[in-house]
């Protein structure tokens, strides 16, 4: 039961400790969370896998900081998200916008499916195309009838 407990404990601390501190937190708890919503559909231009509301580099405390000032400003969330895109690019967004400067980012991973369910069908065909019912290639299937007529004959 004790290394249960500990097991726990330390599976606990694994959790991801968000990288927002203290001093950044705002008073206002209206626009925190605002702050929050925005900083997780912000993606952090160094960890590139990361919003930046976990992430610890720099550049995005530095974009935590930049986001809070806007909203403290008073900006709506259109406006700082359309503020940080400005400075970094439709990157920095989880979600970039459909236009055709990121056609490729939403389109290649179905592309990349495609290519690959394509590949895959084309081994199995030609892979079943040159073996018999039972996975033997024409050879093996020619000298596999030849013993059985040989044992056949051997009875």
């Amino acid at each position: 039961m004790r290394s249960l407990a500990a097991y726990l404990f330390v599976l606990l601390l694994a959790f991801p400790a968000f990288a927002v501190e203290p001093d950044e937190i705002l008073e206002d708890p209206v626009l925190e969370a605002r702050a929050r919503d925005l900083s997780k559909q912000l993606r952090c231009v160094v960890c590139q896998n990361q919003d930046i509301d976990s992430s610890n580099a720099g550049v995005a405390r530095d974009l935590r900081i930049l986001v809070r000032e806007r909203l403290v400003a008073g900006d709506t969330d259109e406006q700082v998200l359309d503020f940080v895109v400005a400075r970094y690019g439709d990157y920095v967004l989880f979600r970039p916008p459909w236009k055709p400067t990121t056609y490729a980012l939403w389109i290649a991973p179905f592309l990349v499916l495609a290519i690959g369910a394509t590949a895959a069908g084309a081994v199995l065909l030609r892979a079943r195309s040159k073996s018999g019912p039972f996975g033997l290639s024409v050879q093996e299937e020619a000298e596999f009838a030849d013993l059985k007529k040989h044992l056949e004959q051997e009875r």
